[in-house]
């Protein structure tokens, strides 16, 4: 009798535990699919920041050579006209 019964409860428990192990393995799947939905967020939000830095770099580096010709240009144009200013002097 004994025997009997100790098989019930060990049934019992056995039925229990699959029941739960599959509500457990249903909640561990979903967590992992909301895992990988973040990680996939993630990703796609490093790429878009790395995208923006890298146009505003570009942008910077555009703006900075733009300013460096204009600089350039206004050395030039100062300078041809000191040179000027120097010759005519020397031709009267």
């Amino acid at each position: 009798m004994r025997k009997i019964v100790l098989a019930v409860a060990v049934a019992g428990a056995a039925l229990s535990l699959a029941a739960c192990s599959e509500g457990t393995q249903d909640a561990t799947t979903e967590a992992a699919d909301s895992a990988m939905d973040d990680a996939a967020a993630n990703v796609d939000a490093a790429g878009n920041a790395v995208e923006a830095a890298g146009d505003d770099a570009a942008a910077a580096a555009d703006s900075a050579a733009d300013s460096a010709e204009a600089a350039a240009d206004s050395a030039a144009t100062a300078a041809d006209e000191a040179k000027d200013e120097a010759a005519a002097p020397a031709a009267k």
